[in-house]
């Protein structure tokens, strides 16, 4: 039932002009009764040029920004996950235990982080891939994504999870969180280069770097590597069949794009900024004729 309010809420990234996501949330929004207007605040457009730096201070004076004139609250994507917490006034205890935020709340003043890519990556893998063994996971991508994607396969009983990053110091960081979370010997690192040897062992991989978004072509892992056998798990839906997608077809491989996080983690931010349940399997059926009305990206 609607509260008769009218709802403004707002994606903050990079390179979000194509999105879906407002889309989506107002077409599930309308049908639950509710006024709902969804913009796109874009780092890109606002010219947030520079390093990391540059990023953090610039998404902390939109975030500020979209506050200041009534917004309801934000989705957070890439590259601004981490680089809004400093500027939030309290984190959900997931989120504080990533590290990362995708979902800002703001409530009497206060701006509340959530991370809502747990749980949407937990309810896709579960829909997607329910059998798929997980005794040896690799991720590639330890950003804010892939912090969620760790907790969530780790959570689902992933036996160990090798973390892999173009960062090795950031890779390390966050494979010792983990085992501080879910204890000693679930989490280890490698470097990027041995990658393919680690996936000829493998039961899955999960993908959560930028590799494979229109702004980022390309394959993240050499397409030789890629097995029948082995699942593959894409965090990118943008777009939604990536290289590594076809690539995993081709080899003969599982695989699960990242469509259906991109729902669910949606239903469980619109559910958090308006405090009514979506309907998940309307909104499924929505990104699927979006997607393919527009062939665009989430």
């Amino acid at each position: 039932m609607s509260d008769g309010r009218t709802y403004l809420v707002g994606l903050l990234g990079a390179g979000i002009g194509p999105s879906l996501s407002p889309a989506l949330h107002e077409r599930e929004a309308e049908r639950l009764g509710l006024r709902y207007v969804y913009r796109l605040i874009d780092l890109d457009a606002a010219g947030a040029a520079g390093g990391q730096g540059a990023v953090e201070e610039r998404a902390g004076r939109l975030l500020g920004a979209a506050r200041d004139v009534g917004f309801d609250g934000l989705n957070v994507t890439h590259p601004c996950k981490q680089a809004v917490v400093p500027h939030l006034d309290a984190l959900a205890p997931q989120a504080e235990a990533l590290g990362a935020v995708n979902t800002v709340v703001f409530d009497g003043g206060r701006a509340v982080g959530h991370n809502t890519d747990v749980t949407g990556f937990a309810a896709s893998f579960a829909r997607g891939l329910p059998d798929a063994p997980v005794g040896e996971v690799v991720l590639l991508g330890a950003g804010g994504a892939g912090a969620a994607v760790a907790h969530a396969l780790l959570g689902l009983g992933a036996g160990r999870l090798t973390v892999v990053d173009a960062e090795p110091e950031r890779a390390a960081g966050l494979a010792a969180a983990l085992r501080g979370h879910f204890g000693t010997g679930r989490a280890r690192t490698a470097e990027l280069r041995s990658a393919a040897a680690l996936l000829a062992e493998a039961d899955g991989l999960v993908h959560a770097t930028p590799t494979g978004m229109a702004a980022h072509p390309g394959l993240p892992v050499p397409a030789g590597a890629l097995r029948p056998g082995l699942w593959v798990a894409e965090v990118v839906y943008r777009p939604l069949e990536t290289a590594l997608i076809g690539a995993a077809r081709a080899a003969g491989c599982r695989v699960l794009d990242g469509g259906g996080m991109a729902v669910f983690q949606a239903a469980d931010a619109l559910r958090l900024f308006t405090g009514l349940q979506p309907e998940t399997g309307r909104m499924l059926a929505d990104f699927a004729s979006l997607t393919e009305s527009s062939g665009a990206r989430l």
